[in-house]
Order: C-alpha cells, then structure tokens, then sequence
C-alpha cells in the first residue's frame, strides 16, 4: 500500500486515467481523512478519524494557493491535470470551494493548458456548496461503485449519513460527469450478478458523460477481495455500449 501523501502538493505522477497528474491533498498528512473505509483503498483503512480531528490541520486556501504556485514553476511544462486526491475526501475540507476558486486562478495564470480534476467517493454531493464547487472542475469523476445498500455497505463501508439513494439522485443532477467504479471478486468485493445489475440501473438513471472501469492495481488492507479480469471488465463496457453509455476499462 502507498504511504501518506506528506504536503499539498505531490507529482507530477503518471495516472492510468489521467496522464501527468499533479496531485492536491488538501486533507493534511498525519492521517487519512474520509467518509468511506474502502476495501480496496490504496491507503490502507480510514481508522476513526473524527477523533483526532482538533489535532488534524488542514491547509488554508491561500496556503494551497501558494503551494501549487510554487510547485508549477519548478516545473518545466505543464501537466495534464491538475487533481484533487491525496489523503481522503477532498470535499470533506470545510472550505474546499475557496480551494477549488483558488485552484482554478492559479492554473489560469500559471499552467493554463492543464485541466483541473477531482477523484471523489461522492459522499458529499447532497451539500449544494460542494456540487457548485464541483461543477466548476474539468473532469469531475465521482464513484460508485455499489447497486445496492448491503454491497455499498460492506465494500464502501461508509459513515452512517451517507446514504447510496441520495447519492445516486445527486449524481442524476449534476452534468458532464465521470463514473469511477473499481470492481473486485471474494466474498468482500463487488463482483456478483446482483450487485452488477442493480448498479447498472443506477448508471442509467445518473446518464453519465463516461464511465471508467479498472480493478485492483495497488495494495489494498482487506484479505478477501481479488482482482477482476480485463475480459470481465469488457464484458460490462459492452453492456454500457448498448445503453448508448461510453465506458473505458483501465
């Protein structure tokens, strides 16, 4: 698994979905700060972070602001993307708006070529501050990757206010989004018939701009999920590709 990201800056790195990402972590670095406590997650588990949280600092807007200027103009080109990641939830950030506002000034001063990015659980599209916010991003790619609330519940393993229903109506008024949804087998993951299509109905209703499917590629904490194919995976492009939905495996 990867170790914490340990400024508000981290890359340029290559993504998979992304080509050279700059990375934001907006969240701090002594712990891992989210509403979720994936399965699968790279960073290993949540742990009970609300706990810690008056020891927890996060970066002020002007600080990201000064950080990212900093960062682009070590750098001699211009990244693909600039991304909000790094350690957790970055809509969990009480001022992620002013971050997001700053984020984009600078990027148009600085690195204007670049699109601004988020990788989001989707957890906190039912505040309207955070879906404005979000809107005002280049690529806005939002998970989901449950059909239903006995899945979502043991894979996501989210924080009780966080409820799959809300998410998916959220998701179904926001345009031009990005679907990410990472699928696994074991009597942990995801990868069951059921599971399958109830979360495609939900991928109907939402009508998103594209959807990305990948599986396991980094460590994860939990010992019963395993890796899903690529010919799974194009198996369940193609069922997008009939409903008209446009859908890359990774």
């Amino acid at each position: 698994m990867l170790n914490l990201q340990k400024g508000i800056i981290y890359g340029p790195v290559h993504s998979r979905r992304l080509g050279t990402s700059l990375g934001l972590n907006i969240l701090g670095s002594r712990t891992k700060v989210c509403s979720f406590d994936c399965v699968y997650c790279q960073y290993g588990w949540t742990g009970e972070w609300e706990n810690e949280s008056k020891d927890i600092h996060l970066p002020e807007p002007d600080e990201v602001k000064q950080a990212l200027t900093k960062r682009l103009s070590e750098i001699d080109y211009e990244p693909d993307f600039i991304t909000f990641s790094g350690n957790g939830e970055a809509t969990l950030h009480p001022r992620f708006s002013e971050i997001v506002d700053k984020v984009i000034e600078v990027r148009d001063k600085f690195s204007p070529s670049s699109k601004t990015a988020i990788l989001s659980n989707s957890s906190e599209v039912y505040k309207k501050e955070v879906k404005q916010a979000l809107q005002k991003l280049d690529e806005i790619i939002m998970k989901l990757d449950a059909g239903n609330a006995g899945v979502f519940s043991y894979y996501n393993q989210p924080r009780k206010y966080v409820d799959l229903d809300i998410i998916t109506e959220e998701l179904a008024d926001m345009k031009n989004i990005i679907i990410q949804t990472l699928f696994c087998t074991g009597t942990s993951g995801n990868f069951t018939d059921d599971n399958i299509a109830k979360w495609f109905e939900r991928i109907k209703k939402i009508k998103p701009s594209f959807v990305q499917l990948y599986s396991l590629d980094r460590g994860y904490p939990s010992e019963s999920i395993g890796q899903v194919s690529m010919e799974e995976l194009e198996k369940i492009k193609l069922m997008l590709e009939k409903e008209n939905i446009k859908s890359s495996v990774y």
